[in-house]
């Protein structure tokens, strides 16, 4: 019997823990807070092993939160409007 208690409190540790994250897990679900969270780990995972997507993440972001359009007259001046480009 004293052998098996180590056993007995490492499985049962391991139970409490599963059942925390699954009622975290829950909760999270209700409220909606994942979406947050899983894009801000997955920028962090793009920021350390994939330069070019966090680059690419970092410029949608900028984008996103971009309330007006850039000031861009290119297009509605032709070619001869007496500007010098």
């Amino acid at each position: 019997m004293g052998s098996l208690l180590p056993l007995v409190i490492v499985v049962g540790a391991l139970v409490v823990v599963l059942g925390l994250f699954a009622a975290l897990a829950g909760h999270v679900r209700r409220r909606g807070t994942a979406d947050g969270a899983l894009r801000g780990a997955l920028a962090a995972h793009d920021a350390a092993f994939h330069g070019t997507a966090a680059d690419s993440y970092h410029e949608i972001q900028v984008q996103t939160d971009r309330r007006t359009p850039l000031p861009d007259d290119r297009w509605k001046r032709g070619p001869r409007s007496g500007r010098r480009a």
